[in-house]
């Protein structure tokens, strides 16, 4: 197997950890990101490079682009883009500044620094972008909003690329999760406390239950798989010689792209309605 390098971002835990531990086993030149310079020692214990990267600023992300050229010898093999937050809440409870943020994070900082790499794989004639979207990259489910928006917006723009990149060497892939182990729950309540006032909502009864299904310790919903799940995709989205555009994962995801395609808008509203309705019981 040749050699490839691979800069993966959002590695503190869940599925960027597992990518960067199972890849560098594998024999990959890794570079690992992490927002917070403490997460960096378990991956450096390993032998994995590591890097800091802060999507909502672009000095770190062109620091990070320059690390990883001289780092790499100017040859980017693939890019997997996994960094991305769940900001929870009703729709009417998001201000502008909070949409923002979750843009900012998960849709534009990955495509700035997207967009940097693919001036260099032009360059060397070659190159792979995946994508961490999500089952929620094409069904929407209640009191994410935020959320469902940013990956919606995410995979627009990863098809769109597929198109402008069709004359070139440079494939582009989706990985859509559905449930998986990591501390996106965790993450993701803390954004509920930072940025949802409870009390005045209209949604405040249905706050307290989903606030027990953030704060659930283990999975929280059926079907959850490991990280690992995700990461078996990842290798045949880097090794295969014809890539896939979209590697679904976990029962979830298949079930809701069948269902997307047979039912009717209304049936498939009154399905995600029931779901979201179950979980926050």
């Amino acid at each position: 197997m040749l050699m490839k390098n691979i800069l993966i971002t959002g590695c503190s835990s869940g599925i960027g950890l597992c990518a960067a531990k199972m890849l560098h086993q594998r024999g990959y030149n890794i570079i690992a990101t992490v927002r917070n310079p403490l997460d960096a020692d378990p991956l450096k214990q390993l032998g994995i490079t590591t890097a800091l990267l802060d999507l909502d600023d672009s000095n770190s992300i062109q620091t990070l682009i320059a690390f990883t050229l001289k780092h790499f010898d100017d040859k980017i093999d693939v890019l997997f883009n996994n960094a991305a937050y769940g900001q929870p809440g009703a729709v009417e409870d998001l201000s502008r500044g909070v949409l923002r943020q979750q843009f900012e994070t998960n849709v534009f900082g990955t495509q700035e620094l997207t967009n940097l790499v693919i001036t260099q794989m032009r360059k060397q004639g070659s190159g792979r972008i995946i994508y961490n979207s999500s089952v929620l990259g094409f069904i929407s489910m209640a009191y994410r909003g935020a959320y469902n928006a940013s990956k919606y917006a995410l995979e627009g723009l990863a098809d769109t690329l597929r198109l402008e990149l069709h004359d070139t060497n440079i494939y582009i892939s989706l990985i859509e999760p559905g449930p998986i182990l990591s501390q996106f729950r965790a993450n993701a309540f803390a954004k509920y406390q930072q940025h949802i006032d409870k009390t005045n909502s209209a949604h405040r009864d249905t706050y307290r239950a989903m606030e027990e299904r953030l704060t659930k310790q283990g999975p929280a919903a059926p079907f959850t798989l490991p990280p690992e799940a995700v990461v078996k995709k990842l290798l045949h989205a880097i090794e295969s010689s014809k890539p896939k555009v979209r590697y679904p994962v976990t029962f979830p995801t298949y079930l809701f792209a069948i269902l997307k395609r047979l039912l009717s808008h209304r049936s498939l509203d009154w399905v995600l309605l029931k779901v979201s309705q179950d979980e926050n019981k």
